[in-house]
């Protein structure tokens, strides 16, 4: 690589570099350095005598166990699942993919209210018992993270060579036996990878746990939220959030490692149309399906159901402040002030993500440039598990005076969001740009085309859906974003995820109400841009 070529590298990798180290690093050192110096000295004695308390113990117990049998049971849901919507070709397939990802992009709060309606003792399935318990709490993490193993284990179900498959059965194998000698294996890498990636979305779960679990359960997330906003403990909140990021950074390195791209020219299976021996996967994937759609449809139902009958009494009711004037503004302006506030999110999440998926989808030809690239992916992969919590707390007290005040900016929001979206963009994009044959490449500068010339001709029109999709996605879960936003949404210019939880934590039955009309509104708005994403037919999150 020629020096012109190095300071090219250089300068592309400078911006999301700066923009990394101002708005995550800092905040999240910040927020830590609070903890871990809070006379102005180290005091590691006490953030270690934090991890001894016995609360503590119940929260990382509580932790681990519902986030590991939560991960369980979405690959057991998922993997099935993930050959029906990936292998077999059938009407309607592709509506059934997006009704199996949507979830993944709902807002945490939504979903927190509809299974809250839906266990509730009045609810439809109140007889079950089930209000207030860990088990539900599974259950919706479960709901989370199905669509992440459905994707991630369909894009190797697809990229799977299936020459190998048809010469065991040629051989005489059964169906079973080919799955087992032939397909598992060529699936673990995707498996292992879908596991570890949602066993750190359920352990850093923040919205659904904060309104289901009430008062008896916290896991690692909630708990930094309590210590940092009613106890002001921040030594203890700092112990957390550096365990968090051990954690984090180990889950991260094992999917990178289980990871892999597809590689160019290889023969990939074609969907085909259902057998009789499909039967039973297919009633699987119906159920998992029925699992997805239960609480989503509750909740519809419940919003429109009134005290005088059927009607759109709770939508009319998002033009007031609520019951007992619970909120400062109406649901309805909230609503506009999100939707603005992601879209300043997505465009700058997609204006970083495209600069590192650009540089981490090069093929570097030294060991040295394959290392670095590996690092500066990993880097900005950490946004992905560090809690939203953390992030917020980092920037209410660090980006409050010179050189870098943001207290009454605009910008202090879409900017937290856009760090929280940006993995996700990464993950979109680079994997495009990561199949771009490098001989087309090679072929167009022979003819005499500069860099940004190829750029434009050859990886362009190959990623152009993916930068799409990645827009979208990052729209949707700004749209959604609650954990940093709670921090930094001023009271007179909320978004819709928080006023959703301002209601819901007031009394009053219209609140409630109200609170379950905005969450519909909110699951439309992010329906909306989901059914968008998935007729560009991007895996996006299966490229965890």
């Amino acid at each position: 690589m020629t020096v012109r070529a190095r300071l090219a590298v250089a300068a592309l990798a400078a911006t999301p570099v700066i923009v990394l180290a101002v708005f995550f690093v800092y905040p999240v050192a910040g927020m830590v350095g609070r903890g871990l110096y809070p006379d102005g000295s180290l005091d590691l004695g006490g953030v270690l005598s934090v991890l001894g308390r016995p609360r503590v113990h119940r929260v990382l117990w509580f932790t681990v166990w519902s986030a590991g049998l939560a991960t369980a049971l979405a690959v057991v849901l998922g993997v099935p699942a993930a050959f029906v919507l990936h292998r077999l070709r059938f009407p309607g397939v592709g509506v059934l993919r997006t009704l199996v990802v949507l979830p993944f992009v709902l807002p945490t709060v939504v979903v927190g209210v509809a299974f809250r309606h839906l266990i509730a003792p009045s609810g439809p399935l109140g007889a079950l018992h089930l209000d207030g318990t860990a088990a539900a709490i599974v259950a919706a993490l479960v709901f989370f993270n199905v669509s992440v193993v459905v994707r991630t284990v369909g894009a190797f179900w697809e990229g799977l060579d299936p020459r190998a498959e048809e010469a065991a059965a040629t051989l005489g194998a059964s169906p079973l036996r080919v799955f087992a000698t032939v397909t598992l294996p060529g699936l673990l890498p995707g498996i292992a990878s879908a596991a570890s990636v949602v066993f750190l979305f359920c352990s850093t779960a923040f919205g659904v746990v904060l309104t289901m679990g009430g008062l008896r359960y916290a896991n690692v997330e909630t708990e930094i939220y309590l210590l940092t906003t009613q106890e002001l403990d921040l030594r203890a909140a700092a112990a957390l959030s550096i365990l968090q990021l051990v954690v984090i950074v180990i889950l991260l390195g094992l999917s990178a490692r289980t990871r892999r791209a597809p590689a160019p020219g290889r023969a990939a299976a074609i969907a085909r149309r259902p057998r009789r021996r499909d039967t039973a996967l297919l009633l699987w994937t119906a159920a998992v399906v029925v699992f997805l759609l239960t609480p989503l449809a509750s909740l519809v139902l419940a919003s429109v159901h009134t005290d005088d009958g059927w009607g759109l009494g709770h939508y009319r009711a998002l033009q007031t402040t609520g019951q007992g004037n619970a909120l400062l503004v109406p649901v309805t302006e909230a609503l506009w002030t999100s939707l603005r506030i992601a879209a300043g999110a997505a465009a700058l999440a997609l204006v970083l993500g495209c600069l590192v998926s650009y540089l981490v989808s090069r093929r570097w030809r030294t060991r040295m440039g394959r290392r670095l690239s590996r690092v500066f992916d990993g880097a900005f992969m950490l946004p992905l598990g560090v809690s939203a919590v953390t992030l917020g707390f980092g920037f209410l007290i660090t980006l409050d005076h010179p050189p870098v005040d943001l207290r009454t900016s605009p910008l202090l929001i879409p900017i937290a969001q856009a760090m929280v979206a940006l993995p996700l963009v990464v993950r979109t994009v680079a994997p495009a740009l990561e199949s771009v044959d490098e001989r087309q490449r090679e072929a167009a500068a022979s003819l005499g085309a500069g860099p940004l010339r190829v750029l434009l001709a050859v990886d362009l029109p190959v990623a152009l859906p993916a930068l799409v999709a990645a827009t979208g996605f990052a729209f949707a879960v700004s749209l959604g974003e609650f954990g940093a936003t709670s921090f930094l949404a001023r009271d007179d210019h909320p978004t819709l995820p928080v006023v959703i939880f301002r209601l819901i934590s007031h009394p009053g039955e219209a609140n409630f109400a109200m609170a379950m009309a905005a969450s519909v509104v909110l699951a439309g708005a992010t329906s909306v841009v989901m059914l968008l994403v998935e007729r560009l037919r991007v895996g996006s999150v299966g490229a965890f």
